[in-house]
């Protein structure tokens, strides 16, 4: 059923695709009856899995980029993800790059996006995680419920116009801004999509970064598992650099990994490709890589820095292989597009 409704979706550009779908799963769900139906079919059993300090209710979470603002959380929660990862959220409100900037690669099972930190801003994005964390309270008080709660996770980066030396500055804005509303962060520093931002993957640079935010975090009553997402196109001295700071510096744990800029062994055709232009790869070509990476570095730190696993995940047996590999958790995006609302569920069922 959804192959085909997937296939008629196509048609259309992606990045409205995007919205109209999930405003429709919002519009539907605002029924309870029907949010229960949807609930009930998609929603695996709880198998609960306890990372940096954290109790997700399944291993299987939602990558940062899908639900930039926080607008979803209830309808993604209804579809049984453990954990859903908001942002990437930057200071100020940014309408990113110019459309179109997302794009399907049917043949490849990918997407290519250069969607340049798109999002409301750290306030409202903010405000909006605080009403619904409310709600969410009311609503537990009311049911009596003991379930898991769903984590929420804030991925943080800069504006585009803020200069790398200052970049420290931006991090901690939406740092600051978010503590009290998400349950851990991650610092994306490995987007191909914001002009130099890659850059401060380099040891001194993501020193600066990641040291002011673990001293402001330790001065915390209750300090946030504090992560950082790094790219797939690193070199292995660069891959052993943030190792080594993230033991230094007493990281939470490493997403493993950010979308490509690579175009090697695809189906699709150099022609689209030409014409599609700039930015990141995701999807089933992405997978090889992400797991070679999880393995390494769980090889390196002894399997001491928890990870979570991004790229090319489409079904069991591709988080399987990224569990074996080494990873905590797993996140899909592209493989959410291509397989549907019951990928949640196939997997985990998998996983049991």
């Amino acid at each position: 059923m959804y192959k085909l409704l997937r296939n008629i979706l196509f048609w259309f550009d992606a990045e409205q695709v995007h919205y109209f779908s999930m405003n429709f799963l919002k519009t539907v769900c605002r029924l309870g009856f029907i949010k229960k139906i949807i609930s009930k079919r998609y929603t695996p059993q709880n198998s609960p899995v306890n990372v940096f300090g954290l109790t997700f209710k399944n291993p299987v979470g939602l990558a940062a980029g899908f639900d930039k603002n926080a607008k979803y959380l209830t309808e993604l929660e209804t579809l049984g993800f453990g954990f859903i990862e908001i942002g990437t959220v930057t200071p100020l409100p940014q309408k990113g790059n110019d459309k179109p900037r997302l794009f399907r690669l049917p043949k490849d099972k990918a997407l290519i996006n250069r969607m340049g930190f798109n999002n409301d801003g750290v306030k409202e994005v903010a405000k909006r995680l605080k009403e619904w964390k409310e709600k969410k309270e009311v609503q537990n008080y009311k049911l009596q419920t003991t379930n898991y709660k769903l984590i929420i996770g804030g991925n943080i980066g800069k504006n585009k116009n803020t200069p790398n030396e200052d970049a420290w500055k931006d991090y901690e804005i939406c740092f600051l801004e978010l503590f009290d509303v998400v349950d851990y962060f991650v610092v994306n520093v490995s987007s191909p999509n914001t002009p130099g931002l890659r850059e401060l993957q380099q040891k001194d640079s993501l020193n600066i970064i990641l040291s002011h935010l673990q001293n402001l975090n330790f001065r915390k009553k209750h300090p946030k598992p504090l992560l950082v997402k790094i790219s797939p196109d690193l070199d292995k001295n660069e891959i052993d650099d943030i190792i080594d700071l993230s033991i230094e510096l007493n990281l939470n744990g490493i997403v493993a990994a950010n979308t490509t800029i690579s175009r090697e062994q695809l189906q699709t055709t150099n022609n689209k490709l030409q014409t599609i232009g700039a930015g990141g790869l995701s999807g089933l070509p992405l997978r090889k890589r992400s797991t070679e990476l999880v393995r390494y570095i769980s090889e390196k730190t002894n399997n001491n820095i928890p990870i979570i696993a991004s790229g090319g995940i489409f079904a069991g047996d591709d988080a399987k292989e990224k569990i074996h590999a080494g990873a905590s958790l797993v996140q899909v995006w592209t493989g959410f597009i291509y397989e549907g609302p019951a990928i949640v569920k196939n997997i985990c069922k998998a996983l049991s």
